[in-house]
């Protein structure tokens, strides 16, 4: 399978889980994102990391570093190989001198550890295509605001060409976890 480049987009805030982040991975040179929820500790290990902070004790992933590094291993890259039940999965590729190995992880500290180690993340296509949401600056029309409804899914009562333009106006607004939430309507449609 050939694999898609990513790298990191931006962070925000979640309105709808206390203390949870989106993630915002995008494809390189494309212009579909990848939204993944992420904790409050993993996203700040990534942002202190992007921002270049140094911390005055090493943070898990800065020991995770240490302690390869010390045995001779890094991480060649990191894959989100998996996509299951609305929960990203992904593996670090190690190396060492003599072997590869591939270790299972959360995909938050997967990207956390891809950024200390300055290795490439990456997806397959069926994951793009399944859980990536299309980013068009091009189309910047006006779409109608959410209406109001019953409990529990509120986008049931929408058509597929209505949840496309919630879905437009959601990425414009950068309101990453809604849109992975219509986005998980659209495609549960498909299966229908």
């Amino acid at each position: 399978m050939e694999k898609i480049k990513l790298e990191i987009i931006g962070m925000s805030y979640s309105q709808s889980q206390s203390g949870a982040y989106a993630l915002i991975l995008g494809e390189i040179g494309g212009k579909r994102r990848l939204p993944i929820i992420i904790g409050g500790f993993e996203a700040q290990a990534i942002a202190i990391e992007l921002e270049k902070m140094k911390p005055s004790r090493p943070l898990t992933h800065d020991l995770f570093k240490s302690f390869a590094e010390t045995f001779g291993v890094t991480i060649k890259e990191v894959v989100i190989n998996k996509f299951q039940e609305g929960v990203f999965h992904a593996e670090l590729v190690c190396l060492d001198d003599k072997h590869e190995y591939r270790i299972d992880a959360r995909t938050s500290d997967a990207v956390a550890l891809s950024l200390r180690f300055n290795c490439p993340v990456y997806t397959y296509e069926s994951i793009m295509s399944k859980a990536g949401i299309i980013v068009d600056e091009k189309d910047k029309e006006k779409t109608a605001e959410e209406k109001p409804g019953k409990p529990g899914n509120i986008y049931e009562q929408y058509s597929v060409e209505e949840l496309n333009n919630l879905l437009k106006q959601a990425i414009e607004k950068e309101e990453y976890e809604k849109a992975s939430k219509i986005r998980d309507e659209i495609n549960r449609r498909k299966t229908l």
